[in-house]
């Protein structure tokens, strides 16, 4: 298997900090250069399917694209350690934050950066409101992360998976413009000192 992959980018940073998680190490990384429009070329568009990465390549020739999609798929083709849920209620509590991670804080938060910060007018035509508009939204999302961390030790409960990967791989991403967890919300402080010690927090920066 391949994995088109890029630094530049926060979701292939999901898939590198899951692979690392679950020791996979068989996986090829393939470094698209966003910067020169690769992930928009010909050759990559039939490959991929969309001017994005992450994708991952399987031997027969399928790619899947989305970071939580290839890591879906990851977690069936290697399951321990479990990252995705071990029962029907605890994979829903899971999916629950998760989505609520990508959806509040995640993406509101790669927004900020995208219209921005000023190296990303490479890549986007910027708009400095809709950048403070969904910085505004993250912040006031971290009230929610605040509430749940107070109570649990993980986004999603009593142990790692997938919601604390996208959760603070996006507040991580933010720090591109500056983006800090207020003194307001000490739970999420902890818990994001505790993700940034994680042996496999390394591999996805």
């Amino acid at each position: 298997m391949k994995l088109y992959d890029s630094r530049r980018a926060p979701n292939p940073r999901r898939v590198r900090w899951f692979l690392a998680e679950k020791g996979i190490n068989d996986i090829e990384i393939v470094d698209v250069d966003l910067f020169t429009g690769q992930h928009k070329t010909p050759e990559y568009l039939k490959k991929a399917g969309v001017a994005q990465v992450p994708v991952l390549e399987l031997d027969d020739g399928l790619s899947i694209s989305e970071s939580i999609a290839i890591c879906r798929y990851l977690e069936s083709r290697y399951p321990e350690p479990n990252l995705f849920g071990c029962t029907p209620e605890e994979t829903a509590v899971i999916e629950q934050w998760m989505r609520r991670a990508e959806m509040y804080l995640a993406t509101p938060l790669m927004m900020a950066v995208r219209h921005g910060h000023p190296a990303l007018a490479a890549l986007e035509t910027q708009s400095p409101d809709y950048a403070e508009r969904n910085r505004a939204d993250a912040l006031k999302a971290l009230n929610l992360f605040e509430r749940q961390l107070s109570t649990h030790p993980f986004i999603a409960g009593d142990r790692f998976t997938i919601a604390d990967i996208v959760a603070y791989i996006g507040l991580d991403f933010a720090r591109m413009v500056k983006f800090v967890v207020p003194d307001e919300c000490p739970h999420v402080q902890h818990w994001a000192a505790q993700m940034k010690t994680r042996p496999a927090a390394s591999a996805g920066v």
